[in-house]
């Protein structure tokens, strides 16, 4: 990796989250990182926008009140050098399938910095949970270890090796660290949806019930998901396009010549 590479490094737990610190050690020894991050956990926000943020000086760089979105906007146009790669993450809690990408704020910093023009790379930390809520889990610097090898890999490689000239970003998906580096895996985003709800007199409860089945031997996606590759032990890497694509078609086509000669009763 040369020292000239300039990344925009943000998240969604927010800049002072453990993640975000870890990628930062690891990509500033080879890389001239400027931080633009928010201030605060904005988890699962998607893709909201500010029309106005405050901005504090901080260690690592910019503390920004507001949106990871928010973030990269103002970390292209206006805090940091224009960068070669914006690198979101890493956040604790995967992003895996078609159903997350749209949610989650670490991706949709990636897919901000798609409308610029900018590569992207969005890592996340699969972390398997039992009966403990998922905010009193405890991640440290060092599970973080095979996250930021393959960020630093990929920062380092995918650039000159051309894979954005096929892939506007990379949703990448680690496991834990147990020892040996996991293998690699380019996989494509789960299909899977199992999301209800139950009404309690003035509440709804959502429920999301994808991740009730997250062993090997009970998951239902098929080999080549993302989902499955953290499963297994491997690096999940999904290349992925922004903004989304038109699927025209003739049926649509017959619906739009219909329109001139149609009228409500």
């Amino acid at each position: 990796m040369s020292d000239d590479l300039e990344i925009l490094l943000t998240n969604d737990d927010g800049i002072d989250s453990t993640g975000i610190r870890a990628l930062y050690d690891a990509l500033s020894e080879h890389a001239n990182v400027t931080v633009v991050a928010p201030a605060g956990d904005r988890s699962a926000c998607g893709r909201s926008i500010s029309h106005e943020v405050e901005v504090d000086d901080h260690e690592l760089g910019y503390a920004v009140h507001g949106t990871p979105a928010d973030c990269v906007v103002a970390g292209l146009a206006e805090l940091g050098p224009f960068p070669d790669l914006v690198v979101a993450g890493c956040n604790k809690g995967a992003n895996l399938g078609e159903y997350v990408l749209g949610r989650s704020g670490t991706i949709s910093a990636a897919v901000e910095a798609a409308f610029f023009d900018v590569p992207a790379i969005a890592t996340s930390l699969y972390v398997p949970v039992d009966d403990t809520p998922f905010e009193d889990v405890e991640v440290t610097a060092e599970d973080y270890a095979e996250a930021t090898r393959v960020t630093t890999y990929l920062a380092d490689r995918a650039l000159e090796a051309g894979v954005f000239e096929h892939a506007a970003y990379l949703n990448v998906n680690v496991p834990l660290p147990d020892g040996e580096p996991a293998p690699l895996e380019i996989t494509r985003p789960s299909k899977r949806y199992e999301m209800d709800a139950e009404r309690d007199g003035a509440h709804v409860t959502l429920h999301d019930r994808v991740w009730d089945e997250m062993t090997p031997d009970a998951l239902p996606d098929p080999p080549g998901t993302d989902r499955r590759a953290v499963v297994e032990g491997n690096v999940s890497v999904s290349p992925l396009t922004a903004p989304h694509s038109t699927n025209h078609h003739e049926a649509l086509d017959a619906l739009a010549d219909d329109y001139d000669g149609f009228r409500l009763e």
